[in-house]
């Protein structure tokens, strides 16, 4: 099956058409017997390519299963998982391991940055560990939006959670890859700094047309969405777009009224 190319015209505005990762009917069974959990039960669904998309959903509602499901980071009991063309149920411990690298970026709540190296180093540590080269050009683009110049020689004890945030914000961006996953990635901030990693994730799809995915539980992060998808006891229930936080934050609440 060959990807379909969209057109580089950049005069005409891009509307997302290709499917960037898609869920079909994914079940996640933990444990057997009396102690089985169906965290995920028959869940489909696609991301497109070039938009921002937030998962929500009560406490075990299976939006964290989800997402590691379609990263790749755990994997489906039954269904089927694809990033872009590429089905991740029959792949080796290696091909996934290099999907992971090469075509996925990931920003998780604990930052999961190395104390000993720099911010630079950290950046960069994805493709050096590819043997990737930078894309110069691009890493500087990146760093600057960021505003992470000045910060290129600390060590993360040397950094503020924003900034080690931001940090972990340019790997996710740094090898240019096909989707980006957040994993409550401004759970750990306080509210200037999340609102700083939003707009970069927000600008990430519109100045760079990355696809961003994030799991959250705040109705004003996913109010910088393109589209929210709400699950409810491992199924899908509901979705918006265009979301505000008032809308996001009066479909939670009829979520856990029922």
């Amino acid at each position: 099956m060959t990807s379909h190319v969209v057109g580089t015209d950049l005069a005409e505005p891009v509307v997302p058409t290709d499917v960037a990762a898609r869920a079909i009917d994914v079940s996640k069974i933990y444990g057997s017997g009396d102690t089985k959990v169906t965290a995920l039960d028959k869940v489909s669904a696609e991301f497109a390519a070039g938009e921002f998309t937030a998962i929500m959903g009560p406490s075990g509602s299976g939006k964290s299963t989800l997402m590691h499901c379609l990263a790749g980071l755990d994997s489906a009991t039954s269904g089927a998982v694809r990033i872009g063309d590429t089905d991740l149920t029959n792949l080796s411990d290696k091909q996934m391991t290099r999907l992971r690298r090469d075509r996925i970026g990931f920003v998780f709540q604990a930052f999961n940055l190395v104390p000993t190296l720099t911010a630079l180093e950290n950046i960069t540590l994805p493709l050096d560990i590819a043997g990737r080269k930078a894309d110069k050009e691009w890493l500087d683009t990146v760093i600057t939006r960021l505003g992470l110049t000045d910060r290129l020689g600390h060590r993360p004890s040397e950094l503020s959670g924003g900034q080690q945030q931001r940090v972990a914000c340019a790997r996710a961006l740094a090898g240019k890859p096909e989707i980006i996953f957040g994993d409550e990635p401004t759970g750990n901030l306080d509210s200037r700094a999340s609102e700083e990693v939003l707009s970069i994730l927000r600008a990430a799809v519109n100045e760079f047309r990355q696809t961003v995915v994030i799991v959250t539980h705040e109705p004003h992060a996913a109010s910088f969405a393109d589209r929210v998808v709400f699950l409810a006891d491992g199924r899908i229930v509901s979705e918006l777009r265009d979301p505000t936080a008032d809308s996001v934050l009066d479909r939670m609440k009829s979520l856990e009224q029922v």
